[in-house]
C-alpha cells in the first residue's frame, strides 16, 4: 500500500515503523473472515482492512474525528487478524501508534474520560483493587461483581536448584489466587521453585491499551526495576506468566521500550526470559491420568495470536487424563479483551455468548487468562477453570 506520511510523523521512529507495516498491506480482505467486530457489526470499517485505511488517513494528516476513534476504540487487538494475514502485517503495532494519534487529535466526552481514567487508575493498583472488589462483593448480588476467590492453598516452600519468577499482576491476586498457587506446587513437583517479587504489579497492559501509552510503559518500567536485582545475579532462568495477556505484554517490552536509553536493555533481556506457563511446563511433568472428565480449551487471542502458542495446553490436559471436546471457531475471541468488556459491553456480551456455544457442554471450561475467566464465568454455570488448576490434582 503506498503512503505519503504527514510531516509530524513521518520521521519518527513510530513513522517508520508504521510505514512500514502499511506498506505490506495489500487490502486483500482475508482478515475480515476472522474479525470478531467484523463478524457481529458487518462494517468494513469495524474490520481490521478498514481501520487500517482510517489509520492511514490518519497519518498522512487527514482530518480525524470521533467515528475515526470510535471504529479504533471497537477493536478488540485480538490479533487473530495477524495471524490470518498472508503479508505478514503486524496489526497489533500499527493499532497502537494509530490510536495514540487519533487520542491526541479528538476529544471524549466528560463521561467517558471520567470512566477510563477510573480505570486506568484503578485496576493497576492490586491493594486498591482488592479492597474495592471485597466492598462490592458486600453487596452481591444488588453489584455485578465476581464471587469470592476459592482459597489458593499452599504454596511450596522453596528448594534448592531450578528457580523462576512468575508474574502476581494486579487483578489476579484479588480473583484468583489459586492460580500461581496451583502453578507453584506442579512446577515444585517438577524440581522447580516458582516465587513472585515484591512490589512486581502490573504489567503496563491496562493503562497502554487504554491510550494512556507512557504511563503504561512506566507501569512497565517499575516491574522491571522489581525484577532487575534477581535478574541481574541469575538467580532465575525465566519469568513466568500464568496469564497470557501479561505475558504477550511482558514479552513485547523490548520493543515497547525500544526508545528509552535507560532501559531499553533491561528491557530486551526481560522480554527473552518471559515464558507462558505452558512453554515451562511439559508433558514429561504431568503424571498420566484418566477419566477426569470432558474439558473445552478456550485458547485466548493473547495465547493464540499474540504469543502464537497453540496446542500446547491441549496436550498436557489429555496427558493429565481430560476428554477434550472439539471448539468451533476456536480463533475467535471471547468478547473480555482487558477493559473491553466493561467499554463495550454490548459487543462483549454477544462474543460471549457466540464463545460459550462454541465450547459446548463440557464438565469443565479451561482458559490461559484471568479476564477471559471471569468474564465466561459470568455467562455460564459450567466452571470455568485456569488450565493449571486443573493439572493440580492429586
Amino acid at each position: 500500500m503506498q503512503t505519503e506520511l504527514a510531516d509530524f510523523i513521518r520521521s519518527t521512529p513510530e513513522g517508520r515503523e508504521a510505514e512500514s507495516i502499511l506498506r505490506k498491506c495489500v487490502h486483500c480482505g482475508f482478515c475480515t473472515a476472522t474479525c470478531p467486530t467484523y463478524q457481529v457489526l458487518g462494517d468494513d470499517l469495524d474490520s481490521p482492512r478498514g481501520r487500517i485505511y482510517l489509520m492511514k488517513r490518519a497519518l498522512e494528516g487527514a482530518e480525524v474525528t470521533d467515528k475515526t476513534r470510535l471504529h479504533l476504540d471497537r477493536c478488540l487487538t485480538c490479533r487473530a487478524c495477524e495471524t490470518t494475514c498472508p503479508s505478514g502485517v503486524r496489526y497489533g503495532r500499527l493499532v497502537d501508534i494509530g490510536r495514540r494519534v487519533v487520542e491526541s487529535k479528538t476529544r471524549r466526552g466528560p463521561l467517558e474520560r471520567t470512566q477510563r481514567a477510573l480505570l486506568a487508575w484503578g485496576l493497576p493498583r492490586p491493594r486498591l483493587f482488592s479492597a474495592a472488589l471485597r466492598i462490592g462483593q458486600l453487596f452481591r448480588p444488588l453489584v455485578k461483581v465476581p464471587p469470592r476467590a476459592r482459597p489458593a492453598g499452599a504454596w511450596p516452600a522453596p528448594r534448592q536448584g531450578r528457580k523462576m519468577l512468575v508474574l502476581a499482576g494486579c487483578v489476579q491476586p484479588a480473583l484468583a489466587p489459586s492460580i500461581n498457587a496451583a502453578a507453584a506446587r506442579v512446577l515444585d513437583r517438577a524440581g522447580v521453585s516458582l516465587f513472585e517479587a515484591p512490589g512486581a504489579g502490573c504489567c503496563g497492559g491496562i493503562r497502554f491499551h487504554l491510550n494512556y501509552q507512557e504511563e503504561g510503559r512506566d507501569d512497565m518500567r517499575a516491574l522491571i526495576d522489581a525484577w532487575w536485582p534477581l535478574v541481574a545475579n541469575g538467580q532465575v532462568e525465566a519469568i513466568v506468566m500464568t496469564a497470557s495477556g501479561c505475558g504477550v505484554t511482558v514479552k513485547e517490552y523490548g520493543h515497547l521500550l525500544s526508545q528509552d536509553r535507560e532501559y531499553a536493555e533491561k528491557a530486551a533481556r526481560i522480554s527473552s526470559l518471559t515464558r507462558d506457563l505452558c512453554e515451562v511446563i511439559s508433558p514429561d511433568m504431568i503424571p498420566a491420568g484418566r477419566d477426569r472428565g470432558s474439558v473445552a480449551f478456550q485458547s485466548p487471542c493473547t495465547l493464540q495470536h499474540g504469543q502464537q502458542l497453540r496446542g500446547a495446553v491441549e496436550a498436557l490436559l489429555i496427558k493429565a487424563g481430560y476428554a477434550p471436546v472439539p471448539v468451533q471457531d476456536a480463533h475467535l475471541c471471547c468478547g473480555s479483551a482487558g477493559t473491553y468488556s466493561l467499554l463495550h459491553p454490548a459487543i462483549s456480551q454477544e462474543l460471549r455468548g457466540r464463545k460459550l456455544a462454541s465450547l459446548g457442554t463440557p464438565d469443565v471450561i479451561a482458559t490461559a487468562n484471568i479476564g477471559c475467566l471471569n468474564h465466561l464465568q459470568d455467562g455460564t454455570a459450567t466452571p470455568v477453570r485456569h488450565w493449571i488448576e486443573l493439572l493440580d490434582v492429586q
